[in-house]
């Protein structure tokens, strides 16, 4: 808006002059910076001049009031520090959506499917405006409410208990603007694609009158909001639950005994078991979650769960992915909503990719002059070897954690989980990444050997398929072609993982933690020999559940999971260690490609990020 409120004009065709407001991918500017004059509403209307005063959260102290100038102040800007925020109702508040439906149709059901408001648990999901009441609006006034990205966005009037949804261009009777109204608004989605909708909505407010001397006169105020982007966690977060798949394999039954033993030391809530036979329940969907301003400085939530872009069957137009995924539309409810994208004709030799085990966030952190308080997104992709196209347009624009990509094209699984974590740390940046280390893990090997213990044995009892023995020596490790070829090469791409990964953030060596863990080759690419213990679950922001190394054992210690230890223990970070060899280390995973977790709410909000 202007500076000031009241827009006399003196020609009914002439119109009252607005800040330009840029209807493209970014917010416009701050404006001039001027302070508005004080409302004037009262002597003007005496005139019969036309008033225009729409207001919304812009402050985003969660109230839409007319008492407060800085709801008024910047109202047609957006930026970090002011602009009004509304959400994507695409929950399912009254858990009235169906979930044996096939998969086109499993995300048609949502609140903002329908022009109904679903209960007063539904209402809360819908961002408020208001317009001021004119209480001298004389006959023959009339007021006009129009908006942008009609097909993105719904808007109602609240009369009552009742939500009557609105057109663009939608007229005021004389006795609405004296009373004045109130609106709500709601997104029909979220942004999956900025060139189709960069997620801000403009409302207008034109009020046009006749004065007192017979001079026809218009006013304009408008308002720009934005849509929440959906923010994924970091594992800086404390989970606030953790899930694993529960089906009858022995495999399966002894990892969720383990980590139930890990919750229980933690003082915290076993993992949720979800009653599907994939196992890998890092992979098929991935926890999030979108906000606006409540009062009291909260933050009003939906929890958002994304289905993965894993296409099974690339020929069924109706059911074509992943049929565990649908966990994400099971878990859709009051205040909790899920999102699906995917092209169906993704190369299906790059289908690996799209789980999640491929999506993880970086902490928080400020590097160059760039700050990202909510992390960034990291996934495994190359030009040559890359993710879903839909589904990380989307990603990308959600714009609060703009996504680092790193090859992992040279792993058989080609998950970023292979390779690094991350955990919470006593350290002004607040956080470290754990890396595979092949080279370290050869030379805790060696040191073994070179002190006599070379027939110390590894993998005691263990089985590659149920029938090939795993059981193995330190020596026969060392002389093994295979496995020491591969580690090095591992050691070599893991080492420009980490080179990408600090150019990015910033991180220095003494926040890198080495976990030692050997590779081997299968089909012409790398996975780990040994259990990956650096892919474990954060199952508290102090305690991590790795998975069992099966090391040598010397002195009553097996000198992998020491290693583990060791290296978390300066960190303030307990390590448990979970049996996941017969389901999950053989099988390609780890004990993080087998669980999975939704985290606590962070403290900053995402529109103070000034992304």
């Amino acid at each position: 808006m202007t500076p000031r409120k009241l827009l006399l004009v003196i020609s009914a065709l002439a119109s009252a002059a607005c800040s330009d407001v840029d209807g493209g991918g970014a917010p416009a500017s701050a404006g001039d910076g001027t302070e508005p004059v004080p409302d004037t509403a009262t002597t003007e209307s005496d005139l019969g001049e036309a008033v225009a005063d729409l207001r919304a959260d812009t402050n985003r102290d969660g109230v839409v009031t007319f008492d407060d100038a800085s709801d008024d102040q910047g109202e047609d800007t957006w930026n970090a520090s002011r602009g009004a925020v509304f959400l994507a109702n695409i929950d399912d508040d009254q858990e009235r959506c169906p979930t044996d439906v096939d998969d086109v149709d499993l995300p048609k059901c949502h609140d903002a499917a329908d022009e109904i408001v679903n209960g007063p648990e539904d209402a809360k999901d819908l961002a408020r405006l208001a317009t001021k009441p004119w209480a001298q609006a004389p006959a023959g006034a009339k007021g006009t409410i129009s908006f942008t990205a009609a097909s993105h966005v719904r808007l109602f009037q609240v009369k009552g208990a009742q939500f009557v949804p609105l057109t663009s261009g939608h007229t005021l009777t004389r006795e609405e603007l004296a009373t004045g109204v109130e609106l709500a608004i709601e997104g029909k989605d979220i942004v999956r694609d900025r060139a189709v909708w960069d997620g801000f909505v403009d409302v207008t407010f034109v009020v046009t009158s006749v004065s007192s001397s017979g001079t026809p006169t218009t006013a304009t105020d408008k308002v720009r909001m934005r849509v929440a982007p959906v923010v994924t966690f970091h594992h800086g977060l404390e989970p606030v639950q953790t899930f694993v798949s529960s089906y009858g394999s022995q495999g399966n039954r002894a990892m969720r005994t383990d980590l139930a033993a890990a919750a229980s030391a933690a003082g915290v809530a076993a993992p949720t078991p979800i009653g599907v036979d994939d196992p890998w329940t890092q992979d098929f969907f991935e926890t999030g979650y979108m906000s606006m301003p409540a009062a009291a400085g909260k933050q009003h939530v939906i929890r958002v769960t994304y289905r993965s872009a894993n296409v099974e069957a690339p020929y069924d137009a109706r059911n074509p992915l992943r049929q565990s995924g649908r966990v994400a539309f099971l878990l859709r409810g009051k205040d909790s909503a899920a999102v699906q994208q995917y092209d169906r004709a993704h190369p299906p030799q790059t289908d690996t990719l799209n789980s999640f085990g491929n999506f993880e966030t970086i902490p928080p952190y400020s590097v160059a002059g760039q700050s990202y308080p909510l992390g960034r997104v990291i996934r495994g992709s190359s030009p040559s070897y890359r993710v879903d196209g839909p589904f990380q347009k989307m990603i990308e624009a959600q714009g609060v954690q703009p996504p680092i990509y790193v090859d992992t094209s040279w792993l058989l699984v080609a998950h970023i989980d292979e390779t690094v974590s991350f955990v919470k740390a006593p350290s002004a940046r607040g956080w470290v990444m754990l890396v595979n280390d092949p080279t370290l893990a050869v030379s805790i090997l060696r040191a073994q050997d070179a002190a006599g213990r070379g027939g110390t044995s590894m993998f005691v009892g263990k089985y590659w398929d149920g029938a090939s023995p795993a059981q193995t020596t330190i020596a026969q490790v060392l002389s093994d072609p295979d496995i020491m070829a591969s580690s090095a090469e591992a050691a070599v791409e893991v080492s420009a993982q980490v080179a990408k990964i600090r150019a990015e953030t910033g991180l220095t060596e003494a926040e890198i933690v080495k976990i030692p863990f050997l590779h081997m080759p299968v089909d012409g690419r790398s996975v780990a020999y040994q259990p990956a213990t650096v892919n474990g679950l954060s199952l508290t922001t102090k305690d991590f559940v790795a998975p069992k190394a099966h090391g040598p054992v010397v002195g009553g210690r097996d000198l992998f999971e020491k290693a583990v230890t060791d290296a978390l223990a300066p960190l303030g970070v307990t390590a448990h260690f979970a049996e996941d060899w017969d389901d999950y280390h053989r099988n390609l995973g780890e004990v993080h490609c087998g669980t999975n977790a939704a985290r606590a709410i962070p403290q900053i909000k995402w529109w103070e990020t000034g992304r």
